[in-house]
């Protein structure tokens, strides 16, 4: 590649970068004006990874500039550094979410989930307490389940309807513990479960309580997550062959960088 179109290429991109750095940290500022402390809790996340992109940006977008070979030195070792923990990332999603999936019952259209199905990785997370304490607290505030009743007015309407992970696990008991359906949001407890399974007696007509504390809605949330997990992994393989090229551009502009250094001395 020449050395006039590998710096030009090197150029543009970085100052793209750094205008989405920009927008990311703008998005991170837009979160911290939240009140609700999940969206909030991400806005040093958020904040850091749009000054890190800013950085290698700012350093690629000089030494494509300047044609300075000891900056796009680092911004080389910098991208090169991103590509590993990409790769790395991505073969430990694909691996993490490997396991779980849904169970098929009769009379639904949607699946329902248990806990021991999926990896211990994810094990591991929901049932630490502070972990779930944080979550079960984002579940709540989401009005997720308190939704239902005002989306299926009617019995028919929510025993036809095709619920989510996190609503089938978190806003109603398990299949098997035989609770008769009221309406969407109210189960007749009354009843005596025909399922000795834990999560019968943990549930509970409350809009704070419902089965937040059941393993099925950890099971729905871990769901949840292997989905996103994956999306994320197949966005991140995407990514790794976009700045892989980005990467062999950038070693044309060092080198050429180089070659004008050595001729100028």
């Amino acid at each position: 590649m020449g050395m006039g179109t590998s710096n030009f290429v090197i150029r543009w991109i970085n100052f793209l970068t750094m205008l989405l750095a920009i927008a990311v940290a703008i998005f991170g500022v837009w979160m911290s004006t939240h009140h609700d402390g999940c969206r909030k809790s991400l806005t040093l996340p958020v904040l850091g990874l749009g000054g890190f992109i800013f950085l290698v940006s700012m350093i690629g977008f000089l030494g494509a500039l300047k044609k300075n070979a000891i900056l796009l030195w680092i911004y080389l070792i910098l991208l090169c550094m991103i590509l590993v923990a990409i790769l790395v990332f991505t073969v430990l999603a694909f691996i993490i979410t490997n396991n779980g999936s849904g169970h098929n019952v009769s009379g639904l259209r949607y699946k329902e989930y248990q806990l021991k199905d999926y990896s211990s990785w994810f094990l591991k997370q929901l049932n630490n307490t502070d972990n779930w304490k944080r979550l079960k607290s984002c579940l709540v505030k989401s009005e997720d389940c308190n939704n239902l009743a005002k989306q299926y007015k009617t019995l028919k309407q929510y025993k036809m309807a095709k619920l989510t992970p996190i609503e089938a696990g978190c806003c109603r008991p398990p299949s098997e513990c035989g609770y008769p359906v009221v309406n969407a949001s109210y189960y007749d407890l009354s009843f005596h479960p025909v399922s000795s399974n834990e999560d019968c007696k943990l549930y509970k007509n409350s809009r704070v309580v419902k089965c937040y504390n059941c393993d099925s809605c950890k099971a729905g949330v871990a769901q949840y997550m292997k989905t996103e997990w994956r999306v994320v992994a197949i966005f991140n393989l995407a990514l790794f062959v976009v700045l892989s090229i980005i990467y062999f551009v950038g070693c044309c502009a060092r080198r050429n960088a180089g070659r004008t250094r050595q001729c100028k001395v």
